[in-house]
């Protein structure tokens, strides 16, 4: 009888337990860095979330159970723990946050737009550090060509001789198709003219990001290659204010001052700003101008507004002038007999900011960017006068979901090009492109990561395309020797939207251009395969990949004489594709204080050639090497000094409309920076290309007459100046 009472008694005692709420458990942290408060982190337990206030602290009401504990805040690495929560349980957790440890180990990367910290990136992004920046600073104070130039699988190429101007390829597809952004802004708008990389100076950068492959499901029609993210130098808590003197034996000149400062509370500053020159310099004696003079000045401010909650806000204009000179020296005349001087000068402006507001605790992200630029250009060749007006604007907004396993992205966007010539005619263009894209990625396993993205744009000129892209990320689900390696997988495709503002066109002028047909967009699909991982202190990773481009646009000699009364450059896209496929392989060992990094690329590039006598055939893409090698190693003295030697090999190219030969030798480029600090001042000198690798000392760059568009150099295959040495100082103050 007291059993069969007592067994009544739980019973009722258990339903009337169950139609009384549970009451939660309480959690109570505390977020600190250096024993100090840090605001706007992300706390997250369970379903539920919260973010840090100003001294560091958030609540988080939960269902009792056993929950995981995530604290993240951009530029910390990210931390987490077990919870075991009692109903009405008032649990306080102190969690300190540290700074990363390496170069890589926290960056979270902006030009995926996910918010994901590099190692959980489903698409391979490369990254290219501050150590990294502050070396190429040194070798090439004014621009970021060499910086780009010695970063495996991308290639920076001379694009006119006679200007210097430079064009990156990436994994051998066409420079055009390359996408060069300013903290995910297009302030050198949708296609970025040949002398863009020519007027960036790296010293105020933090790092820079690289997407490798089509990035058209992000990025539009101007992303087809990939796509090159600067992100600029943030203000620390300190103010900052170095200045840069530069002096290089082939009388180049280089003055560049960054400062940066908080303003207090939220805000704070930076400011470039830099003037270069350069003296024209005949190497070979032949009175043409191998490297051409330049004037330039560039002035960049920018500001930061770190909100609470984790809110944020970046503004930015930039101001350029430049004057280039080319080709034939005072007193001296071109094969012909007559004198002949080219030249471009530059004024250029821009605007753009940032913003990214989160809500609901963190949980979507509201975020909208927006830019605008315009450039005037007066380009001379000989005698003839071309000035060109070109103005970009470009809006987008986006709205992000974050869950515990899944972020989704949805977006709108609109892109301007304007283009007019005020003296060639037929050639002015005015493209607007509205687009709404998407991207989602779910954690589906700890081993397994899945992203897709697609975009739709509607071209004012081209039409309706829709670009998607789907990716994975393998995790090794053991342990043992594959733990931490990872695999991703990559395929997608896009469209290039082209115009007759070409690396062809830029070398003669448009005066000398004609159009076969109308163009259509270029369309490409693009796949890549990428495995790494690391062994003890050695990283290494190895990529394969392959592309084809439809309906590419293509520059060869017309049938009619231009004014320069030789046969006119004629634009036209064939109708059989460009073919690309190649490897990469990358090892890199860090040990302190030895930096040493070893890569190989392989790229077998090519291109379809017609014939009026034959059905045509297909030959190797012109100026792509088949193979590349670099080896570079940098020894550091912490806070004293450091060393650093570099070998690179370029294999041999196909050459086109060469009349010297039709393919280039491969040759070998060897470099050593020394540096050494003397209290606030860094002493540096740089020995460039010690083997003297140079283009005239194989054969002239000079034709031995006009070729077609009037040019009078051949295609530059590899360095015009020759062994250089540079040194200057670098003063903090």
């Amino acid at each position: 009888m007291v059993s069969r009472q007592l067994v009544l008694t739980l019973l009722c005692t258990s339903l009337l337990a169950a139609q009384e709420p549970a009451q939660p458990a309480t959690v109570r942290v505390v977020v600190l860095h250096e024993a100090e408060g840090v605001d706007g982190a992300i706390v997250r337990v369970g379903s539920a979330a919260a973010s840090t206030d100003r001294d560091g602290r958030a609540i988080v009401r939960v269902v009792a159970g056993t929950h995981t504990l995530i604290v993240r805040r951009l530029g910390f690495m990210p931390d987490s723990t077990r919870l075991v929560l009692r109903a009405g349980q008032d649990t306080t957790v102190q969690v300190v946050l540290s700074e990363p440890e390496g170069e890589l180990a926290a960056v979270v990367i902006g030009a995926t737009r996910s918010e994901r910290r590099i190692e959980d990136e489903a698409v391979r992004v490369e990254v290219l550090g501050q150590e990294e920046i502050e070396e190429k600073v040194m070798m090439t104070p004014g621009d970021i060509s060499m910086l780009l130039n010695e970063t495996s699988g991308l290639r920076v190429q001379t694009t006119s001789p006679s200007l210097g101007g430079a064009g990156v390829r990436i994994q051998g597809l066409g420079p055009r198709y390359t996408q060069i952004l300013s903290d995910g802004l297009p302030l050198y708008g949708g296609q970025s003219g040949g002398l863009s990389l020519l007027q960036i100076p790296p010293v105020d950068l933090g790092r820079v990001e690289v997407i490798k492959g089509s990035a058209s499901a992000l990025y539009g029609a101007q992303a087809l290659g990939g796509v090159i993210n600067l992100v600029s130098r943030r203000a620390s808590e300190e103010a900052a204010r170095e200045l840069l003197l530069n002096q290089t034996s082939r009388g180049g000149t280089d003055a560049v001052l960054f400062a940066a400062r908080p303003f207090g509370g939220e805000w704070s500053g930076s400011l470039l700003a830099g003037a270069h020159r350069q003296e024209r310099a005949d190497v070979d004696d032949d009175g043409w101008a191998d490297l051409a003079g330049y004037e330039r000045v560039v002035v960049r401010p920018r500001v930061f507004r770190e909100g609470a909650g984790g809110s944020t806000l970046f503004l930015t204009s930039g101001v350029t002038v430049e004057d280039r000179r080319g080709g034939t020296l005072a007193g001296r005349v071109a094969p012909d007999g007559a004198p002949y001087v080219e030249g471009l000068d530059t004024r250029r402006g821009d605007v753009g900011g940032v913003a990214r507001i989160p809500l609901r605790e963190g949980r979507t992200v509201f975020g909208a960017r927006a830019s605008a630029a315009a450039q005037e250009h007066e380009h001379r060749f000989g005698a003839r006068r071309e000035r060109d007006s070109h103005v970009s604007a470009f809006g987008e907004a986006t709205y992000t979901m974050i869950g515990d396993r899944s972020t989704s992205l949805l977006g709108v966007a609109v892109q301007y090009e304007g283009y007019r010539n005020r003296d060639v005619g037929d050639v002015d263009f005015t493209f607007t492109t509205p687009a709404l894209f998407a991207q989602a990625e779910l954690v589906a396993a700890p081993w397994l990561t899945l992203s897709t993205a697609g975009r739709v744009d509607v071209h004012s000129e081209y039409g309706t395309s829709f670009s998607p892209r789907l990716s994975a990320l393998f995790r090794a689900p053991w342990s043992g020797a594959l733990d931490g390696w990872t695999l991703r997988a990559s395929a997608g495709s896009g469209v290039f939207a082209p115009s007759v503002l070409t690396d062809e066109t830029e070398v003669v002028g448009l005066a000398e251009v004609d159009v076969a047909r109308a163009f259509s967009f270029e369309r490409a699909v693009i796949g890549s395969l990428d495995l790494g991982g690391a062994v003890g202190p050695i990283e290494l990773n190895a990529t394969v990949f392959a592309s084809v481009v439809n309906d590419p646009l293509h520059a060869d000699a017309a049938p009619v004489l231009g004014p320069s009364g030789y046969p006119r450059l004629l634009l036209s896209q064939s109708s059989e594709p460009d073919r690309t496929k190649g490897a990469e392989f990358v090892a890199r060992y860090v040990e302190e204080p030895w930096h040493v990094t070893a890569s190989y690329t392989f790229i077998d590039a090519t291109r379809f050639v017609f014939s009026d006598v034959a059905p045509g055939w297909r030959v190797a893409a012109p100026l792509t090497p088949r193979h590349a090698v670099g080896v570079v190693a940098m020894r550091e003295w912490e806070g004293l000094a450091r060393i650093g030697l570099e070998f690179y090999y370029t294999g041999p190219q196909a050459l086109e409309a060469n009349p010297y030969r039709d393919e280039s030798p491969g040759y070998v480029i060897i470099g050593a920076l020394l540096e050494r600090r003397f209290g606030p001042a860094r002493l540096f000198v740089n020995f460039e290309n010690l083997t003297n690798s140079r283009q005239s000392r194989t054969d002239p760059l000079l034709l031995p007459a006009r070729g077609r568009g009037g040019r009078w150099t051949t295609d530059a295959w590899t360095e015009l100046a020759g062994r250089t040495v540079n040194g200057g100082v670098r003063w903090g103050f």
